[in-house]
Parts: C-alpha cells; structure tokens; sequence
C-alpha cells in the first residue's frame, strides 16, 4: 500500500521587480521571458515634443529649472529607484555617464517611487555626485516629461525639445543580465547630438519598473484595499515583500501598494507574477490534460483574484474600512523552519562585484558529523539574497571518491535555493539522508545589482526525531551529448529514465541555462501510452522552480519518464551569449544544460535502497554526434591550445581518469583517430 502525504500550499507573489513579458500563446513561440529594448517609431514615442519651462529640487533641496545651467546643450533626465532591481543595476552605469559627460550634457536623475527609502536615495545620489537627484514624489515631473519605466530616458536640447527617448543600454533587461552590453543607446545618441546629427536610434522601450498615472474615479461596490486586496497581499506577496524580505520592495502596507500600482498591473495582466509556469491547457502532442491545482506549491493567482486586483489597481485605489482588515501575518524572525538543530556558515564572505557577470563560485563546507544523520527540514539563507540567484547544494560522500562537479549535481543534489524557494521540508515519516563524514558543496551564483558587496550564506538543518519511513531523493534526468547548432532557435534535446521499480514521485524542477526555453516531463508505460506531467511553454532561468505535488504520484516499473528541453539559440534570445557558437553541455551559464530533476520515494522499500535505471538520450531535428563534421567540432572545440593533439587537461574532468587507457602511442597526446575510438568505448 502506497502512503500518500500533503504538503502545504506556499503561495508567493515575489520580486514584481523583475518582471517580464510572458504570452501565452503556444510553446514554440519567439521567447517573451527574457526582454531588452527594442527600438520604437521615434515620432511616435514623443520625439521632437517641445516641453515646456519647469522647475524642480533636488534631494537637498537645491533649486533647479529646464536650463538652470546656460551652458548645458542637453539635459538627461533619467529615471531611476533605489526599490526597482534593474534601475539598482544601472546606477553605476549612470554613474560613470555622468562622471565622464561632456560639458555641454547635464545628467538629472528622477525618481518617481514616493515610498523610496530616503537614507537608499542619500546613498544613490552619493553614488552619482556628479549629477542631479531629484526625489519626484508627487509624480508630476515624471508625467510631464511622460516617463513610462524606472530606466527610461529623455534627452531635451536647449530648445526644449525631446531629441531622445529610450534605454541607457541592452546590458541588463528581463530575465538577463550581460557582462557588457552590445547597444549603447543614450551614449550613441548623445555624441551624435554633439555632433549636430540625429541619434541613431532615437527611441526605444526600456525595460523596467512600470509607472502610472491616471485613475479612473471609484465606482460603487469596488473592492477595496482593506476588504479584499491586503488579503491577497498577504496570500500572495509579502512573504517576500516585507521589511527584511528578499523582494526589493516592501508591499505589506496600503502606501506601498499604491506607490507600485503600475507596475502590479503590468506583471499581473501578463501572468508573469507570481512567478508559476506550470501550463494547464491540452497538450497538442498527447490526449491528456493537465488539471490545475494538480501541484501543491501552485503560486499563481485565481481569475477572481487576479480580476479584483487589477480592477483595484486601475481605480483610484480606495482604501475602505480598517474594520475589515485582516489581522497582520506576523513572520519568523530568523528561520522559516523553526530553531535549526545544526547550521553551517561561510568560513569567510564571498566578494560580490557592482556590474558584469560572475562565473559559478563554489564553496566547500566539511560537516563534522560522526554519525549520519536523518535531515526532516532544511533552509538556506543567502547573507546577501540581492545578489544570490541560485544555491546548489551538493554532497561529497565519504568513500564514493572525487566526482566532477557535473556528477555531484546530477545525482548528488541535496538542497537548492531559488528566490522564493529556500525551504526544503518534509512530514512526519519522510527525510533527507546526510552521511557521516560528508561535506556541503556550494554552488553559488550571484548576479551584480550595481553594488559591490558580500555574501556568506549559510545553511541550517532540523534532524529528524526518528528514522524515517521513506528516504527522500532527487535524481537528475541529464543528457550530456546535447549540442545546439549556431542560430538554432527551437532546438529540441531529451533525456529519459525507465523505471527498474515502483517509485513514488513528490515533484519536479527542471533546469536549463540562458538558452532554455521551454521544457517538458512526460510519462510513458509499458502499453506505449504517453502522458504529459509538467509542461512549462516559457521556461526562466531566473525563476528555477519546484512543482511538487498536492498528493505524490507513484509511476511503476517500465514506465519511462522523459524530459525535455527546447533551446533558443538564435540572435533573438537578448539572454544569448553567443548565438554563433555551437552550444554543448557545461556547468556555466554561457553553456548548457538538460538536466530535469526529479524529486521521489521507493514505496515499499528501506531508506538507502539504490534506484537505478536505464537512461537513453535523444536528439531529435540533428543527428547524433557520429559523423565526421561532429567529430571534428568537438575536437576543435577541446583543443584549447590549437596544436591538434588533445592534453589530459583539455577533456572533461569525468573523462581524464581514461585518458591513458586511449593513449595508445603513449605520448601523453590524444590524436583525433584516438578521439574516435574514446568515444566508441
């Protein structure tokens, strides 16, 4: 008999911050995820307005008008937030604009967020002390000039006309971050206008934090804040938004909600918060369909939610009666868990660089233990979750010998944090297995805001009371012999595992790099009936979720579960590093990855039973990496050196302990004939 469990539904609305453009119409569509500017019809996008004389102040109260400084030929006005993720990652690109601006530019920077913190502007306007801050709290200059987003810009010349409107760059934008941008809009167009010509490129969108203006007047019988919207704050948001949360924003208050109102309506009209990703509709490829409220973590709003809020927010946002305000929801101070039995922290904190890309850092903690230990809750807390992205924590097993990093991760997962998902908890009966002598291996990915700073993570565990029934596990479906050609922009790569037993299956959380697009787990039985689990037509790299079951599922034996990744690797991907390089497998986010995890149970079965299983790997829409001309790729790709001979050091970690074995001349050197015969053992 098999033993069903429930877990507790964590519904969070988080990080509005960074929100992206999500359709919804079909998996193979052009990539809405990841965003960067795009140009616009100049004339269109108030090129060429003539703007009237106006006066502002600055945070420290100075006055200033239009053309305060008579020397100034154009004036940037650009628009920023302390609270708005890539308006944070832009200051100190705003920064060394002004720093190094020619005489003839004046660079005012507007923040039109009333509830900023004041002492975070202070600092901002520190930061960039060459030029103006301006605190717009009130909304009216950011109106006038018609700012849409935290990192628009609009450039007006001394005849008070709007010569440019757009993005300071294509270096951050939705869903990626680049290490240096490709398009430099706002420097473009201001050395053109010194030079008497006209920009380039004189408009474009700019990705951003939202803003609004205009309300329409309350009707009768709207909902209100304190009636209905604080509850779905509090159900949705603040878990994450909250003083001390990892949201970027506080919005458990009626002035923070309002202050964001614009930009709640753009993320929750285009689904893309809370962040869930999980599609319901019928698969086109199978009978079968997926019924919501299937997962039990389900994050994303119901349609009456999501109509009563958005109805809210495009109103003039009545308050109602404080009598009808729910009770405040009151937060662990320190660990979500509870009290943890054991925690282990940074021996020392990780250096955070202010901009660019930093690559995978990994951290290695010993755990002392002289027992093995039965793990029921686990927590990790970044010390800096503003910059931590992603944790992976793998193990390092006592006389199971040195495994590649790519080893550990496909089948040593032991915990992970993702924004939102930091909390790894099991009932009664269920637990984590952490060996005797075992070691923690970090692996930490931090995306700069804009400023340096530290990190020392740290983990904290509760043991469980007694041994457990079930043995809790992840396994990883991989493909290792993935290869995305150059420019492909719907590629198709999978990876399957037949079950040698029954297993039970508690969730899944599939992962891909920046060219991940969509993926797919699938089931098919011993009868040949194919049935879709989890389909996810937009896939995130940003958003690495978990989709666990309200009531685990158990699949049986020679059934085969299958995972599926589909890659943009095409020069419409803004995430794209590369998108002239053919794509293989690797740990760093410039490679790729398939690796769908899978979280489970043996029912029936003592904790420590071994699953193992047959995998096949296929790639459909390329052949396989048999011919010459792939052949021939890789080798060109592995000889770092170009001497047209392979050393140990250039293979794969996992391959360099064969190395002697195909070495057949004994030379120290692996030929491309040798090269063959690797792959055919």
């Amino acid at each position: 008999m098999t033993t069903t469990i429930r877990f507790p539904k964590h519904r969070i609305f988080y990080l509005l911050g960074v929100t992206f453009f999500v359709l919804s119409s079909g998996l193979l569509q052009a990539d809405p995820i990841r965003r960067g500017p795009k140009p616009l019809k100049p004339a269109t996008h108030g090129i060429g307005r003539l703007v009237r004389t106006f006066s502002f102040s600055d945070i420290n109260s100075e006055p200033h008008t239009l053309h305060s400084e008579q020397n100034k030929q154009f004036t940037a006005f650009c628009f920023t937030s302390t609270s708005c993720p890539l308006s944070r990652k832009y200051l100190p690109t705003l920064a060394k604009l002004s720093k190094e601006a020619p005489a003839q530019v004046r660079y005012v920077l507007v923040n039109p967020i009333q509830s900023d913190n004041k002492e975070n502007m202070r600092a901002a306007a520190q930061q960039a002390n060459n030029a103006i801050y301006v605190h717009d709290a009130d909304g009216k200059l950011s109106q006038y000039l018609q700012a849409q987003t935290t990192t628009d810009v609009i450039v007006v010349d001394a005849r008070r006309t709007v010569v440019y409107h757009g993005a300071i760059d294509d270096q951050y934008g939705f869903g990626y971050a680049r290490a240096q941008p490709k398009q430099h809009f706002l420097r473009d167009a201001i050395e053109s206008l010194l030079q008497g010509q006209q920009p380039p490129i004189a408009a474009t969108d700019a990705p951003g934090c939202d803003l609004s203006y205009e309300a329409v007047k309350d009707t009768a019988g709207m909902t209100t804040y304190h009636g209905a919207i604080s509850r779905i704050f509090q159900r949705n948001c603040i878990e994450c938004h909250r003083k001390g949360g990892i949201g970027p924003f506080p919005l458990d208050t009626y002035e923070d909600v309002v202050a964001h109102a614009g930009m709640i309506q753009t993320v929750v009209t285009n689904k893309t918060m809370p962040p869930w990703f999980a599609e319901y509709s019928k698969s086109k490829k199978t009978s079968t369909i997926n019924h919501q409220h299937i997962w039990g973590n389900d994050r994303s709003l119901t349609a009456d939610d999501r109509n009563d809020l958005l109805a809210w927010v495009q109103s003039d946002h009545p308050l109602g009666n404080l009598a009808d305000a729910p009770k405040p929801v009151i937060f662990p101070s320190d660990w979500q868990i509870g009290k943890p039995d054991r925690v282990w922290e940074f021996a020392k904190p990780i250096s955070v660089q202010a901009t660019g890309v930093m690559p995978y850092q990994y951290i290695t903690i010993d755990t002392t233990l002289d027992e093995s230990k039965w793990v029921q809750a686990i927590e990790i807390q970044p010390g800096s979750p503003e910059v931590v992205h992603h944790v992976i924590i793998t193990l390092q097993i006592p006389g199971q010998g040195k495994k590649s990093s790519a080893e550990r991760e496909e089948n040593g997962l032991w915990a992970g944090y993702v924004p939102g998902q930091s909390v790894w908890k099991y009932p009664k009966g269920f637990a984590r297995y952490l060996p005797e002598g075992s070691r923690f291996i970090f692996q930490m990915h931090y995306t700069p805001n804009g400023t340096a700073t530290t990190d020392q993570t740290r983990v904290g565990v509760i043991y469980a009371d007694e041994p457990p029934e079930h043995e809790v596990r992840i396994k990883g479906l991989s493909n290792h012999r993935i290869r995305i050609p150059p420019g492909a922009k719907h590629h198709r790569e999978e990876a399957s595992l037949k079950l040698p037993i029954d297993a039970t299956v508690l969730g899944f959380l599939p992962h891909m790099h920046l060219r991940g697009s969509a993926c797919r787990y699938e089931v098919t039985d011993a009868t040949g009936t194919q049935e879709v689990l989890l389909d996810i037509p937009n896939y995130d790299f940003n958003w690495q979720l978990l989709y666990r079951y309200a009531e685990p599922r158990t699949f049986h034996e020679d059934d085969t579960i299958t995972f599926t990744g589909w890659f943009d690797n095409s020069a419409d991907n803004p995430a794209n590093p590369d998108p002239t390089q053919t794509v293989h497998w690797g740990q760093q986010t410039f490679e790729e990855m398939l690796l769908g995890y899978v979280e489970y149970y043996l029912p029936g079965l003592p904790p420590g039973t071994p699953l193992t299983g047959t995998r096949s790997r296929k790639r459909r829409e390329h052949s396989p990496l048999r011919d010459e001309k792939d052949f021939k790729a890789i080798f060109l790709r592995l000889d770092q050196n170009g001497d047209h001979a392979l050393h140990k050091e250039e293979l794969p970690v996992r391959l360099q302990s064969r190395f002697k074995n195909f070495d057949s001349n004994r030379d120290g050197l692996l030929s491309y004939e040798e090269l063959q015969l690797f792959q055919k053992q």
